[in-house]
């Protein structure tokens, strides 16, 4: 019976497809919006306040001007009364991942790029833009960023 049921495990477990990533081909390989950032180094420090507010979800600001090859120590706090997560990537990884985790919302992460926190938590995401251009941070979560918790990181 045993043996039964460990192929019956195996074989769920080949058929099921994996579960992608949080765009992420390799802790701490650069991406499109650059590369995680080394806590060691100086950095230029930004606050993000994620809350619930008046039926809305944000980021406050959710708006960050950076210079390219800035490395910026963002400084998270979740002032809301629900689970928030920051993830930095580009606007069409962000949409993707989203769907993933509608399809998975139990998705647990372990990327450079993104950090969850619970109500009144408070944690920090080091990251170096190497290049130009407007990228995209968003609380994946199902329903957050369709609230309107995303924001825009210009790299000039």
């Amino acid at each position: 019976m045993l043996t039964r049921s460990l192929l019956v495990a195996l074989a769920a477990l080949t058929l099921t497809p994996p579960v992608p990533a949080l765009a992420d081909p390799g802790h701490g390989a650069a991406r499109a919006y650059g590369e995680p950032g080394s806590p060691k180094r100086s950095s230029r420090v930004v606050e993000i306040v994620m809350r619930e507010s008046d039926g809305r979800m944000e980021f406050v600001p959710n708006r960050v001007a950076v210079r390219k090859g800035e490395q910026i120590r963002f400084v998270i706090r979740n002032e809301g009364e629900l689970d928030h997560e920051m993830v930095v990537g580009t606007l069409a990884e962000n949409l993707a991942h989203g769907e993933s985790m509608r399809k998975n919302p139990d998705m647990e992460h372990d990327d450079p790029n993104a950090r969850r926190l619970a109500p009144k938590g408070r944690d920090e995401l080091v990251w170096r833009f190497t290049k130009a251009g407007e990228f995209d941070f968003s609380c994946l979560i199902p329903g957050h960023r369709e609230a309107g918790m995303f924001g825009t990181v210009t790299v000039k």
